[in-house]
């Protein structure tokens, strides 16, 4: 083999590797970007206006405790950078926020925000630091056609918090479930999307949109005063009351028993 056949053996040598190597990454990038999920960006599609009204009102009730940037101040607010619009809108709407003091649990309490300062931060929250946003429907639209099943899946998810009525309980550490009474259904889906406080987030996978209207079908079936088929609902508290009423019943009957049986003796 001559010198210049061996050097064009070796140039073909070379370029089949470089191929091989662009082919190579080429394959690895993607890879990477099927298999990868895209990071959570913010997107501002809100109408603009609606998100510097949001940013105004941010910057005056907000900002002391969640930074100028979402980015939250520490030992006073955490940061907003991916809670969405959805976690925003439970706790405004709801009353929680703006907090009055730090506790182990913000109560709920009379809303600061008109609605439409609420709908208006939630916007400017979500155009700035992206997250779960609220759906499309609203109010009477969130109400699922099966509070049957609604009942199934909030006994086996909610109602070691909440109380199989909605009534709420008491948790550790100075925390509670608060009472569904009186929660609209756009609150009630916030929560389950935002998972706020104590509670834990429910994402597609784990509660489906229907499943999420059909728990709303069931909490506002139980929580509107007109579903006691047995009678007086007791404090809507079920075995809790019951138990206590028939344990005071017992001891009152235990007692005129022994009465009589002395009176007898």
């Amino acid at each position: 083999m001559t010198k210049k056949m061996k050097a064009r053996s070796k140039l073909r040598r070379r370029v089949a590797g470089l191929l091989a190597l662009a082919f190579a990454l080429m394959g690895v990038g993607a890879a990477y970007s099927v298999l990868v999920p895209e990071p959570q960006t913010a997107q501002a599609q809100q109408d603009p206006a609606i998100v510097r009204e949001g940013e105004r009102i941010y910057t005056n009730t907000c900002i002391t405790c969640h930074g100028a940037n979402l980015e939250g101040v520490q030992d006073r607010g955490p940061s907003l950078i991916g809670v969405g619009e959805a976690n925003v809108y439970f706790q405004t709407s709801t009353g929680r926020m703006p907090a009055m003091g730090q506790s182990a649990q913000e109560p709920a309490k009379p809303r600061v925000l008109s609605p439409e300062e609420v709908d208006a931060v939630a916007a400017f929250v979500q155009a700035n630091g992206g997250g779960v946003e609220m759906p499309k429907e609203k109010g009477a639209a969130l109400v699922g056609d099966d509070p049957a099943r609604g009942g199934e899946l909030f006994r086996f998810n909610c109602a070691s918090c909440h109380n199989f009525t909605g009534r709420g309980g008491a948790l550790s550490s100075g925390k509670e479930a608060p009472s569904l009474d009186g929660a609209t259904e756009d609150q009630i889906y916030a929560a389950m999307l935002s998972g706020p406080q104590n509670m834990p987030r429910f994402s597609e996978r784990q509660l489906s949109p229907d499943e999420k209207k059909d728990i709303i079908a069931y909490v506002k079936s139980v929580t509107n005063g007109n579903n006691n088929p047995g009678g007086s609902p007791i404090g809507g508290l079920g075995p809790q009351s019951e138990g206590f009423i028939a344990f005071v019943v017992g001891i009152v009957a235990l007692l005129g028993i022994t009465l009589w049986i002395g009176a007898k003796a």
